[in-house]
C-alpha cells in the first residue's frame, strides 16, 4: 500500500519552470527586434493612458461612449502589462525561464484581459445601437449606474470563465523534458500541450470559453450592426445616414483589429500544426500586442473630441 502511494506520488511531475522563446529563427537579431517591441509597448501604454486622462479631465467627454472607450483603454493597458515583462526579458536579456505558478498567473491575466476586451467591444456596439436607434432616450438608457453594472459584469464574466483554467492545468502530469513554450509568454493552448496526460478536458473547456465569450460576443456585435444598418437605411437624408455611420467607424476598426487576430490564433492552434513555429509566434504577437497599440491611434485619428482632449493633456503636461 505504502509502495503504490509512493510510486504514484513520484510519477506525478510538474516542472519548476518553463523555457520561453522569442521569435524562432531570429534569435541573432533579438536586440534589434526588442527596439520595435519596446516602441510598440511605449505607444500602447502612452496612448491608452492619455485616453484615460483625457476622458477624466474633460467634462464634455463624460458620456457613455467615452466611458466605454475608457474601459477599452484600461483593458489594453492590462493586456500590455500582462505580456510586456516576459517578452522584453527574453528579447533584451535572453532571460527565458518562467516559474510554473508564475506562468499560470500570467496565463490567467492574459486571457482575462482578452475576454474583458471582447466584452467591452460588445458593450460599445450596444452603445452605438442605442445612440443611433433611440437617440432621445440614449442618456436615460445608458445611465452611469447601468454603465458601472456593465463594467462589473464584464469583469465577473471573465473571472468566472477563466478561473478554472489554472487548476485544470495544475492537475496534469507533465513530462520532465517538455518545458519549451512557443512564445515569450504563457498561452493556455501552449502550456497544456507540454503535458504528458490526457488533455481532453482542457481542450474542451478551452473551446467552451472561446465560444461562450469571444465567439458569442462576435455574433452579438454582428447582430448589433445589422440592426444599426437597418435603422440607418430608414433615415430619409443621405447626409444623416453618413453622419450616423461615421460615429461607428472607430468602433468597427477596433472590432476588426481585435477579432481578426483572435480568429487567426484559434485557427492556427487547431489546424495549423504543419505551419512553421515563426507563424504561430507572429500571429500570437499580432493578437496580443497590436490591438493595444492601434486602438489609441484609431480613436485619436477618427474622433475629434478625443484627439483634442489628448492634445490638451499633453500641453498641460509640458506646461507643468
Amino acid at each position: 500500500m505504502f509502495f503504490s502511494w509512493s510510486f504514484a506520488n513520484i510519477s506525478f511531475f510538474q516542472p519548476h519552470a518553463f523555457l520561453m522563446i522569442g521569435i524562432p529563427g531570429l534569435e541573432a537579431i533579438h536586440g534589434w527586434i526588442s527596439i520595435l517591441f519596446s516602441s510598440m509597448y511605449t505607444v500602447a501604454l502612452t496612448g491608452n493612458c492619455l485616453i484615460l486622462l483625457a476622458v477624466r479631465r474633460t467634462p464634455s467627454l463624460h458620456q457613455p461612449m467615452y466611458y466605454f472607450l475608457s474601459m477599452l483603454a484600461l483593458t489594453d493597458v492590462g493586456l500590455t502589462l500582462a505580456t510586456m515583462p516576459t517578452t522584453l526579458a527574453v528579447l533584451w536579456f535572453d532571460h527565458r525561464l518562467i516559474g510554473f505558478d508564475t506562468c499560470l498567473v500570467q496565463m490567467f491575466f492574459l486571457h482575462f484581459f482578452s475576454v474583458v476586451e471582447s466584452s467591452v467591444l460588445l458593450a460599445m456596439s450596444f452603445d452605438r445601437f442605442v445612440a443611433i436607434s433611440n437617440p432621445l432616450r440614449y442618456a436615460s438608457i445608458l445611465t452611469n449606474y447601468v454603465i458601472i453594472r456593465i463594467g462589473l459584469a464584464t469583469v465577473a464574466r471573465a473571472t468566472v470563465s477563466l478561473f478554472p483554467l489554472p487548476f485544470l492545468l495544475k492537475r496534469l502530469n507533465f513530462c520532465p523534458g517538455k518545458i519549451l513554450l512557443s512564445h515569450s509568454f504563457c498561452f493556455h493552448a501552449d502550456v497544456m500541450k507540454q503535458a504528458c496526460a490526457d488533455i481532453t478536458v482542457n481542450i474542451t473547456y478551452g473551446l467552451y470559453v472561446v465560444l461562450s465569450t469571444v465567439g458569442f460576443d462576435s455574433l452579438l456585435i454582428v447582430l448589433s450592426y445589422t440592426l444599426i444598418l437597418h435603422t440607418v437605411m430608414s433615415l430619409a437624408s443621405p447626409r444623416e445616414r453618413i453622419r450616423a455611420l461615421n460615429t461607428c467607424v472607430s468602433h468597427i476598426l477596433a472590432v476588426l483589429v481585435f477579432f481578426i487576430p483572435v480568429i487567426g490564433v484559434s485557427m492556427i492552434h487547431r489546424f495549423g500544426r504543419h505551419l512553421t513555429p515563426i507563424v504561430h509566434t507572429l500571429v500570437a504577437y499580432v493578437y496580443l500586442v497590436v490591438p493595444p497599440v492601434l486602438n489609441p491611434v484609431i480613436y485619436s485619428v477618427k474622433s475629434k473630441p478625443i484627439r483634442e482632449a489628448m492634445l490638451r493633456v499633453l500641453r498641460e503636461k509640458r506646461k507643468g
